[in-house]
């Protein structure tokens, strides 16, 4: 099912049919000023108008981010998890606070892979060329609302995007961290195993450096993480059947994957250019054989 709208509204208004229903939540949200979306700002309940990742501050930005998960808190089951996909910008006036980010476009050459942005306000102490380390203070908040922090996985790329820069190295990681609401938690430890060094039969438990290659999409998307990443996280924590929500659906990769193996799939979505992605890339008409609309798309 797809929804079309914020996750500030489809978080809520899920709640009716949904409430500790999902078994599992697996999103990469977007990076704080890296990328105008180009979409109508968002009402926030703190007045701010805006979409996730405009804000002024990194600390603005975690604030809302941790906002929608306390929202998405009551749609997930009790021994359920979290995954989310998070990276790190830098701070400062050239060319906007940017730095880094998942954003992977069709061809991989790095082409509209950044925009030019004011610089943001002046920060109590964050400095020009500072990394702003959004990620451990995103990880650091939900931790302190009463989410379980249970790791941090590196995700390694072998082929990261290209940087010009000659005063520190290339970064080629990002952070997924898994939360739960509960000390004790689905985790199918053995659905994930890798194959021991030297011995094609004997297994091992997955260590918590993943290296996964960035792959090119054609879909017209910014930010596609690769397939991998969440079929390693649905296989972890689900089963078959169960539902895996992703609250920025962006292209649809975390239901492509969830659908393949056999899982339902709620995603959320608010540019309708990436609904549009979406559909082709999930089989789905807008309307169906009886000319009416597809009941899989919802509206705000």
């Amino acid at each position: 099912m797809i929804c079309v709208g914020s996750s500030n509204y489809w978080l809520v208004n899920l709640q009716k049919d949904y409430s500790n229903k999902i078994q599992t939540i697996i999103t990469s949200p977007p990076y704080w000023g890296l990328r105008d979306y180009g979409i109508d700002a968002v009402d926030w309940n703190d007045g701010w108008q805006g979409n996730l990742g405009d804000e002024d501050t990194p600390e603005e930005f975690v604030e809302h981010l941790c906002t929608l998960f306390d929202k998405a808190y009551h749609l997930l089951k009790d021994d359920g998890t979290v995954w989310v996909n998070l990276g790190d910008t830098y701070f400062g006036a050239k060319g906007g606070h940017w730095d880094g980010g998942n954003s992977i476009t069709s061809d991989m050459t790095g082409e509209n892979y950044r925009i030019h942005r004011k610089a943001p306000p002046k920060h109590e102490y964050i400095k020009t060329k500072d990394l702003t380390g959004i990620p451990w203070k995103f990880a650091f908040a939900m931790q302190k609302r009463g989410w379980y922090l249970r790791q941090d996985i590196i995700w390694q790329k072998p082929n990261p995007m290209p940087e010009a820069v000659t005063d520190r190295c290339v970064k080629s990681h990002e952070y997924i961290f898994l939360f739960s609401k509960k000390p004790k938690y689905y985790f199918d430890h053995e659905a994930i195993q890798e194959t021991a060094i030297g011995d094609s039969q004997e297994k091992k438990n997955r260590r918590s450096v993943w290296s996964i290659y960035l792959k090119p999409y054609s879909g017209a998307h910014f930010a596609v993480y690769p397939r991998e990443l969440p079929l390693l996280c649905i296989k972890a924590s689900t089963s078959p059947g169960d539902i895996v929500l992703d609250m920025f659906g962006g292209s649809g990769t975390t239901g492509e994957v969830a659908e393949m193996l056999g899982r339902k799939y709620i995603l959320i979505e608010i540019n309708k250019e990436y609904v549009e992605v979406m559909k082709n890339r999930l089989n789905i008409e807008q309307q169906n054989l009886f000319g009416g609309k597809d009941d899989r798309i919802l509206y705000s």
